[in-house]
């Protein structure tokens, strides 16, 4: 553990705090778990529903709508814990703050996911008691694991007709390959659920009949029917644990008595290190099992000071590298992890404290502008409820109100202190669409908007083409687009012309080449002159643009180089295929040119563009297409047509499993070929079957598509 230090005017000391996300698949229950533990918590006193629209995360009109979590929701809430006896504990009885974000299930908010994970401490994952693990619960998992986030399961809709805890744990072993065992078993399953197994007390929690809203409950001893079921899940969690836990491994190897806090240490100690999963089952929706849920974040999932000290560098000398511990008497170091624009207090800045204390009224400069700014309001969230507060502390998550030159991702810190955190990364957008105003009027209003959704959302981007002058948004999928338009429609009041979706192909090359450019102007005065001479090769795939200084003897002045680089940053943005987005290549710059009077920084420039677009006709360019993983689930009868169908759309089928009655295809496909899919596969199967996607990598465009695509880029 850091050293740390507490301020002596927190609420609750770091070892208190539980950052703590809730992701999942579309519809394992996130939102509805949310508004159980604000209930419990007793943030609210009435629980809403995401089917009547009335859940205090889901507080855009768009998700009351549909039903989907769009935006992640930051909540701040306090947790006692379940006071019993019988039932042993980590920590005894202390008041904890849980930090919650319940984040989208949705692939096409992605990045809502991607830019929590990266500010949480640890994550609930939710699964379906009758699903069990879909396509995005893959990816959400391996998002947590990309960030090294301690999770636990949830087991949710276990009141659900088909629903098998077992089949689950099975999955998350299986298809997660995931260390996991269960900690909280629930009695009973579909209409018949009443209860949960303590596996680690070996006692039984009985949910009283009459109480619909979960909160009387009796804890007994395990019924004679269950015993053997409950011996049988305590010994294979106890070996699960001390296969990755040497303290419990030597007690086991010893056969000497351990008690259930030392077990529960144990599992703290194994989850925390991400070598263990506890999994616990109920079911949100009929309020069985949330509060035992919530007593186990705080025995096993990590406090602040727990976690792996955040990554910062210097941003004078990137090789300067940092670690960043969570203590209070030190410079404040912030992230920025999310914008967004509310109608009543303006822009919001979402933040996590890394370090040090944050007050109302502080001067904080932002190393990427360079730039300082004053701290307005400093806002807890309570949902859609604000409170104002005076300051945050290390481990806080909160917003800031009045931050202007501010993106997802900057760090904010004390003046001069030139460290920047590491940002969250996020992935290329797949789809773009033309959007045109109605009116003039619209026009400059379209403007504004869509400048601060993008500010909002790092995987939405705008850009005007050239040639045309269209305005083009692109963003994850068709659904993420037809979000930011109805969000435009209704939040900003602008009416739109919209066009039909097209795909962000790419290009790259595929030898290596050699450029070389030079801009010469003479015309009476200052003339014009540079010179840049380049290699080219491929670079590895998603490695993008990378460059190596290989100049000697001055060929090019050191203070021209950073023109260079933004030349040859700029070629990249369009190819000699087809004019679309280059990727992946590795630039030396080997030789140029100077002229002790003509030469400046834009003549450079402009040479380092001629040099790249000389060698990318030279390097034998390709264009490359978006592929998507498709998973499609269909009644075995249909199997057959939409085998054919995805053939047809030159998806390539790499896995087939037969699952009660259910076929599951997992296929790539490109996502040129995806359009209009889901009217397709309703038709072919009668509606019975469902499909999900997200993008997967870029592969070639085969030749007789490329000319198809030039020819109507052309037109």
């Amino acid at each position: 553990m850091s050293d740390h230090v507490n301020n002596p005017n927190r609420k609750a000391p770091l070892e208190r705090y539980r950052n703590i996300g809730i992701s999942a698949h579309i519809d394992a229950g996130k939102t509805t778990l949310s508004e159980r533990i604000l209930f419990y918590t007793g943030m609210i006193h009435k629980i809403g529903e995401t089917h009547d629209g009335s859940t205090t995360t889901d507080w855009m009109e768009q998700e009351r709508e549909r039903g989907i979590t769009i935006t992640s929701a930051a909540v701040t809430t306090n947790w006692k814990q379940v006071k019993n006896e019988g039932i042993s504990k980590v920590f005894e009885g202390e008041n904890f703050q849980l930090n919650i974000i319940d984040t989208p299930g949705h692939v096409d908010f992605t990045a809502e996911v991607e830019r929590s994970l990266r500010v949480l401490d640890g994550a609930i994952v939710v699964f379906c008691g009758v699903a069990g693990v879909q396509p995005q619960t893959e990816t959400v998992w391996r998002q947590a694991t990309k960030y090294s986030v301690p999770r636990m399961c949830f087991v949710n809709k276990m009141d659900r007709t088909g629903a098998n805890f077992n089949n689950v744990l099975d999955d998350i072993h299986n298809k997660l390959g995931a260390n996991a065992a269960a900690i909280l078993i629930p009695i009973g399953a579909e209409d018949q659920l009443r209860g949960q197994i303590d596996v680690v007390n070996q006692k039984a929690v009985i949910y009283a009949d009459n109480d619909r809203l979960g909160s009387t409950y009796t804890i007994e001893d395990i019924p004679a029917e269950l015993k053997e079921e409950a011996e049988l899940a305590y010994h294979e969690l106890v070996s699960r644990v001390a296969d990755v836990d040497d303290e419990l491994a030597e007690k086991v190897l010893m056969e000497e008595p351990f008690t259930p806090k030392e077990l529960k240490e144990a599992i703290r100690r194994a989850t925390i290190a991400n070598k263990f999963v506890p999994v616990a089952g109920g079911s949100a929706f009929k309020n069985k099992g949330v509060q035992f849920l919530l007593d186990a974040v705080v025995d096993y999932l990590p406090s602040p000071v727990e976690t792996v000290p955040a990554h910062a560098e210097s941003t004078l000398d990137p090789e300067k590298t940092f670690e960043i511990t969570a203590t209070d008497d030190a410079k404040p170091m912030v992230l920025a992890f999310k914008l967004w624009a509310d109608k009543f207090v303006g822009k919001l800045v979402f933040i996590r404290v890394y370090s040090g204390v944050l007050k109302k009224g502080d001067t904080v400069y932002n190393p990427r502008t360079r730039k300082t700014e004053r701290v307005g309001r400093i806002i807890q969230i309570q949902a859609d409820q604000h409170t104002d507060i005076d300051a945050v502390y290390s481990g806080d998550i909160a917003a800031i109100v009045g931050l202007r030159n501010v993106t997802t991702g900057d760090t904010i810190t004390s003046p001069d202190n030139d460290i920047c955190l590491e940002p969250p990364t996020f992935p290329e957008t797949v789809i773009s669409m033309a959007v045109e105003p109605k009116t003039k009027a619209d026009q400059e209003k379209m403007s504004n908007a869509l400048g601060r959704l993008s500010e909002e959302d790092p995987t939405f981007r705008v850009k005007t083409d050239e040639e045309t002058g269209q305005t083009l948004i692109s963003g994850m999928g068709e659904l993420h687009l037809e979000i930011i338009i109805d969000r435009l429609m209704r939040e900003f009041k602008v009416e739109a012309d919209i066009g039909k979706p097209q795909i962000a192909y790419r290009e790259t090359i595929t030898a290596p080449a050699h450029g070389d450019g030079k801009l010469v102007k003479q015309s009476g005065g200052r003339g014009q002159y540079g010179h840049v001479v380049i290699d080219v090769k491929p670079n590895e795939r998603g490695k993008g643009l990378t460059i190596e200084n290989k100049i000697v003897g001055g060929a090019i002045p050191k203070e021209y180089m950073n023109a260079v680089y933004a030349g040859l940053n700029e070629a990249m943005t369009t190819g000699v295929v087809a004019g679309y987005p280059v990727v992946d290549v590795h630039v030396e710059v080997v030789d140029g040119s100077y002229h002790e009077v003509d030469s400046n920084e834009n003549a450079f420039k402009m040479a380092a563009i001629f040099a790249m677009k000389d060698a990318f006709k030279k390097a034998k360019p390709i264009m490359l297409e978006p592929i998507m993983s498709v998973e499609a689930s269909t009644p075995t009868d249909y199997q057959g047509d939409i085998m054919g169908d995805l053939n047809r759309r030159r998806g390539q089928i790499s896995n087939m499993e037969n699952k009660a009655n259910a076929c599951i295809l997992k296929a790539m496909v490109p996502l040129s070929e995806m359009f209009g899919y889901s009217t397709a596969i309703r038709t072919l199967s009668s509606g019975r079957a469902s499909y999900s996607m997200e993008p997967s990598h870029f592969e070639q465009v085969p030749q007789n598509l490329v000319d198809q695509i030039v020819s109507e880029k052309a037109k």
